[in-house]
Parts: C-alpha cells; structure tokens; sequence
C-alpha cells in the first residue's frame, strides 16, 4: 500500500503528464480554426463545433467533407471516429468514479488524450488527477486555440509548417513510451501501426484507426508474447485438493 507522500507524488506526477498534454494537443486547435473557416464555416459554426462537439479527429473529419461539398457524408464520418470516445467512457466510468452531478461533464471530457493520460498512472487518485486536469484543461485550451485560429485565419499559413499536427502525436508517444517494457505491450503497438499505417490508403479517414483498435485488442487478450501462467489446478486427489488450495 503507497504512503501518503507516495500518492501525493503520483498526483503531482499526473497533473504534470497532464498539463504537458493539454499544451501539445490545444496548440492543434489552431489549425482547426482556421482551416473550419476556410472550410466554409463562419466563427460560431466553429466554435460550436469545438464546444460541444469536442472530438478532434471528429471535427478535422466534419469539416474535410464539407469543404469537399459533402454533407451526411461529414457527418457520418464524424459519429464514426466519435464511437472510440463511448468505448473509453466504459472503462474510464469505473476509472474515475464521478458524482452522479458530473457525470454530464466526464463524460464531455472522455477523449483520448485524457483516457491515455490516466491509463499512464498506477494509482487510482493520480489516475483521476490525471482524468481531470487532461480533459478539462483540453477542453478550455482547444477551444481558445479554436477561437485564435478561426480570428487569424490566413494570417497563420499552414499550421503543418509549425508542427502542429504533430503536436498531439508526440505527446501520446511521450505517454505509450514507458509502457513499451513487456514483449506484449510492443507487439499490441506494432501490429496496430503496421496495420493503420497500410490501411491509411486505402480506407476512408478513421477505418484504419478502427481496424488498427481491434487489431491491439485481438493481440492483446491472445496473449501472443506474454508471460505464460501454467496451470495450478491441484490434482484431484492429491494432497493440495485435501488442504483446500485453488488456482
């Protein structure tokens, strides 16, 4: 059982990983804001868009099709990168254990980046710290970004040239790194790359993500390259089955 002091430090630690996450994702917003405008949309539209809709894949997907003169096909496309976020409320409900009052609210604040930031920790209060301080500070940091962005428009340029969409990437290879130590866990991350990396071309945006997700699931519970437990089921009429002991 951690002392206190330990499970202070765990929280400070999370928040710390979280902040760092919140700086590296919302400075992405930018580009969401300009490029929603130069998409067609006007500034509320946009900013509504960040405010409620709070996905950013899902928000890159609505307005890519609406400047390619789409319309159900945007939102279609939206809903579907959308699924991942109702998959990550059902693990992160028993995570972060929220009063029935904010429960509206974590749910608003379940993405990925808040997911990945408390999955990251070990302890249950660093990993609601982490919850938290990922997805609220996300939520308010996109949104000024998105404000920004949609403000200064073409005067930004093109917010790849600054690395910006690598931002949100390498803050969630900063979190996935240190957990890359079993054999297991590396293989979960490389089939999931191989297979997003391949299906990228050929698939309409957010399938290969998907794909890739059932591949690391499919890899993870086969256990491929895990630790193997061998069977210590007693023998029925042995000694251990006469003590009581089980596996």
């Amino acid at each position: 059982m951690q002392t206190d002091s330990a499970q202070t430090d765990a929280v400070r630690r999370a928040r710390r990983e979280g902040l760092g996450v919140v700086v590296a994702t919302s400075a992405y917003g930018l580009s969401f804001g300009a490029l929603s405008i130069a998409s067609g949309l006007d500034l509320p539209q946009t900013m509504v868009l960040s405010l409620l809709m709070f996905s950013g894949g899902s928000q890159f997907a609505f307005i890519g099709v609406v400047a390619a003169g789409g319309g159900v096909a945007g939102v279609a496309s939206a809903a579907m990168l959308g699924l991942r976020n109702a998959l990550y409320g059902m693990s992160m409900r028993r995570v972060v254990q929220p009063r029935r009052a904010l429960l509206p609210l974590a749910a608003h604040v379940t993405i990925d980046e808040s997911t990945a930031v408390a999955l990251a920790q070990s302890e249950p209060r660093a990993q609601r710290a982490g919850f938290w301080v990922t997805g609220v500070g996300i939520w308010i940091g996109w949104n000024l970004a998105t404000l920004a962005g949609a403000l200064l428009g073409d005067q930004l340029g093109d917010p790849r040239q600054w690395g910006l969409d690598a931002a949100a990437a390498a803050a969630f290879v900063g979190l996935l790194w240190p957990r890359l130590k079993a054999r297991q866990a590396m293989a979960v991350a490389a089939a999931s790359a191989v297979v997003a990396a391949a299906l990228l071309p050929v698939l309409p945006a957010g399938m290969p993500v998907m794909v890739a997700a059932a591949v690391g699931v499919i890899v993870g519970l086969t256990n491929w390259l895990g630790p193997r437990h061998e069977s210590t089921l007693p023998d029925p009429g042995g000694p251990q089955h006469a003590e009581g002991h089980h596996a």
